[in-house]
């Protein structure tokens, strides 16, 4: 049996723009953008809810990430998780760690620690917490 773990991110309304940052930021392609508008027209929606996004979908090497819009009013602060991501390269990990803390807030800047050659923490323009980890090589 195999298992995958896939974060699946919930936003109030910006699922379209954090995806399409975060497709530039990670060198991505968003293979899904499903809107309300494209559901059969037995799914509930309102003219002010048909462009927010039910499911979004973006492929990252052999790697995915997912989310989409709470329904109106169900939106909530993510706690208690943060996206991980691990780089294989410490020149990589800045650049990512740049592009995507970028308009957010840093709570650890990116460097050099005891367990890995570059390490960084950050919450996203988009009130998502990363966190970007690039190894130590053993040895």
């Amino acid at each position: 049996m195999t298992t995958e773990f896939v974060p699946y991110l919930a936003y109030d309304g910006d699922c379209e723009s954090a995806f399409k940052f975060y497709e530039k930021a990670l060198r991505g392609e968003i293979v899904a953008m499903l809107r309300l508008a494209d559901a059969p027209p037995d799914v509930p929606r309102t003219p002010e809810t048909a462009n927010r996004i039910m499911h979004a979908r973006l492929k990252v090497g052999d790697r995915v990430l997912m989310g989409g819009d709470a329904p109106s009013g169900l939106a909530s602060k993510p706690q208690g998780f943060c996206v991980s991501m691990q780089v294989d390269e410490p020149v990589e990990a800045e650049r990512v760690f740049a592009e995507l803390s970028a308009g957010g807030r840093v709570m650890m800047p990116i460097g050099p620690t005891f367990w890995a050659q570059r390490f960084g923490m950050f919450t996203d323009k988009f009130g998502v917490p990363w966190m970007v980890n690039c190894e130590k090589q053993p040895g």
